[in-house]
């Protein structure tokens, strides 16, 4: 491996955190020979996991692989829903709260185990009531409101195939999912709220439904006549059907482990929308052995994960996993800064929060406006804290375990795709000691390498591709529609390994540095820099709260960095401050490292889900026309960004 080729992680992190010893001594994963074994006999270790869930028909068989397609408990039977409610309304969990919601405008709904269970019993009456059946697609386009997960958890129930679309896509992107999957039915409510706002889903889906082989628009009435709903011909109102739908128990369809739970269409893509296929048992076991192993979740917890339920994060981490594991999870629907900026603390001390998962950009935004919001509130209950979406920059993760911590959480950061279906790289609380910035080892179960261009493991003290070098349980089966681009994309570069698209850094004590896309790494001059690692350089000044870099077209370098920086609340901006900035990279990382140029800005176009689109960076940079900004939380950050940069270039 040439230098040209290699990809290193040039900070160095010294700091070290072990679990305390009372967090161990409690921790459902304390053994530490759970690795190795693991590691030995990866089959017999997921089959003692597959044991927590209730299963209708035992499997006999754990894996076939035939590359690149796995088959997990292929002969086995069991629901999704039945796992996930059912089997705990039958036993001590019946009373116990499932689903704690909080809406955006102050209105709270709490939903026992109990109560979820008639809710989504009444649901599933009414699916079939419109005709949907086993295999049938149902898109899903609601904001974060209780009949989400319900809804969800009633087409698991009666075999159906859900694919929710994210409440902040435009009818175009809603109608090419619709059309992929080939959906019979759309359920989505007449609005939504955001930031105060009247999201307007009911118009967006009758846009969307034009053209396709939807029968039937279900409507949840979520804000009422402000939505200024149009009915149509096709819809049905949620409230209206249910209270005619009989309350009896409805019978949860035995499916087999390889039956398609849901499709889930990863955002930011261009061209035809890429639908990730996850199938029931394999995926319910990812789900449910990471909560249990990554979350150490106990019956006491009350779980707050901050994620969106229209992407991978809320499938697995608001609804599947916590609750097939019997856990109290916290949903709430609207933006983190609305009323105040203190809001997410408020909802942590109100409910007596005990696990916070998250995700870096937030964490950079709270650094942003700085610890008097956290400050106003009780956050003691917390006891472990998790950080998902992107890596998270070894400052932002010291500022997370200081302030929102307060230095006795230990910290999860998790490292997984839309593509895995769970964590698949991140420590075990109980047993691992952490480094800020770095997901650390695989979990159990679990096999991750770090290779060259030629599939060669690099070793210790290098940089180079991330892979999975083993199949898992939860992972994708296809793409739906399209198995040839399921290969090409996943398995097309090294024969029967999983490629994600990370590079990665593995360190002196092999673990693991996530560098980010392989298509985000800077050449500079020969030099390939992670854009993560100047990042990270950049969020180390005390000046800085957040920063994005990216990499545009250079006559000499053939690339030059870029970084948009936003800065911590009461710094200006100057000349000085930008010197300052360059010369503060190049003294961590190096000169090839030192910025190009350096934009600030009040914030960065982030999605609703707080992940940082680097994407419309570049188009920015190359002056290239603006890709898809549906899914912005603020798609006025990038106009003002783009106005910016070409004032600077002029």
């Amino acid at each position: 491996m040439t230098e040209a080729d290699r990809l290193d992680t040039l900070l160095k992190e010294t700091r070290t955190f072990m679990p305390s010893q009372a967090f161990k001594n409690q921790a459902n994963f304390a053994d530490p020979a759970i690795y190795e074994q693991a590691a030995n006999d990866p089959e017999a270790y997921w089959a003692a996991q597959a044991e927590n869930l209730t299963w209708f028909t035992k499997f006999t068989k754990t894996l076939e692989w035939n590359p690149p397609h796995a088959k997990w408990f292929s002969d086995g039977t069991l629901n999704a829903t039945y796992n996930a409610v059912d089997r705990h309304r039958e036993g001590i969990r019946k009373n116990k709260a499932a689903i704690i919601w909080e809406g955006e405008p102050g209105d709270s709904r709490v939903l026992t185990y109990d109560m979820l269970g008639r809710e989504v019993d009444r649901a599933a009456h009414m699916l079939k009531s419109l005709g949907v059946g086993k295999g049938d697609r149902v898109a899903i386009y609601l904001p974060m409101i209780p009949e989400l997960p319900i809804a969800m958890l009633a087409c698991a129930k009666i075999g159906a195939i859900h694919t929710i679309v994210f409440a902040g896509f435009a009818s175009t992107s809603l109608k090419d999912r619709i059309l992929d999957a080939d959906a019979k039915l759309l359920i989505t409510a007449d609005a939504g709220y955001r930031r105060g706002n009247i999201v307007p889903l009911k118009q967006n889906a009758d846009e969307a439904v034009e053209g396709t082989n939807v029968e039937h628009v279900l409507v949840v009435t979520r804000v009422g006549e402000k939505a200024n709903t149009t009915w149509h011909e096709k819809d049905v109102s949620w409230h209206d059907l249910m209270a005619k739908t009989p309350t009896t128990p409805f019978p949860a369809e035995p499916m087999n482990a390889e039956d398609i739970l849901y499709i889930l269409y990863t955002s930011g893509t261009t061209g035809k929308p890429k639908g990730i296929v996850h199938t029931t048992g394999g995926y319910l076991v990812g789900a449910n052995t990471s909560m249990r192993s990554v979350f150490d979740i106990k019956d006491s917890d009350v779980y707050f994960c901050t994620a969106d339920i229209g992407w991978v994060t809320g499938h697995t981490y608001i609804v599947y996993g916590p609750l097939s594991a019997g856990a109290t999870t916290v949903m709430y629907e609207g933006a983190p800064d609305f009323p105040d900026r203190d809001r997410l603390f408020a909802i942590i001390e109100k409910y007596a929060v005990t696990i916070l998962y998250t995700a870096p950009t937030s964490i950079r935004t709270f650094m942003k406006w700085g610890p008097s919001y956290i400050d106003q509130h009780d956050v003691s209950t917390l006891r472990l804290l998790g950080s998902v979406g992107e890596p998270i920059n070894p400052e932002a993760w010291m500022w997370y375990h200081v302030h929102i911590g307060k230095e006795h959480c230990p910290i999860v950061d998790t490292w997984w795709q839309t593509e895995t279906g769970c964590a698949m790289i991140a420590p075990l609380p109980g047993l691992m000691t952490t480094k800020p910035g770095s997901a650390t080892r695989p979990v159990p179960g679990i096999s991750v390498d770090v290779v060259d261009e030629n599939g060669v493991s690099v070793g210790p003290g290098n940089g180079g591709y991330l892979v999975i070098t083993k199949p898992w349980p939860s992972m994708l089966r296809t793409i739906w529609g399209d198995d040839e681009r399921f290969k090409k994309t996943y398995f097309g570069k090294f024969e029967g390994i999983y490629l994600p698209g990370d590079g990665a850094h593995l360190d002196e004590d092999n673990y693991i540095w996530i560098l980010g896309r392989i298509d985000d790494v800077i050449n500079v001059s020969g030099h390939r820099i992670g854009t993560m690692e100047v990042e990270s350089a950049l969020v180390e000044h005390e000046s800085v709260a957040e920063a994005a870099v990216i990499g545009r077209s250079h006559d000499v370098k053939g690339q030059a960095i870029a970084a948009f920086v936003t800065l911590r609340e009461g710094i200006a901006s100057s000349d000085e401050l930008v010197k300052e900035l360059k010369q503060f990279v190049s003294t961590k990382i190096g000169a090839m490292a030192r910025p190009e140029e350096i934009y600030f800005t009040a914030e960065l176009p982030k999605t609703r889900s707080a992940k940082i689109m680097r994407r419309l960076l570049r188009d920015i940079a190359e002056g290239r026309a603006l890709g898809d900004t549906t899914t912005l939380a603020d798609p006025s950050v990038v106009e003002s960004l783009k106005q910016q940069y070409q004032e600077k270039e002029s």
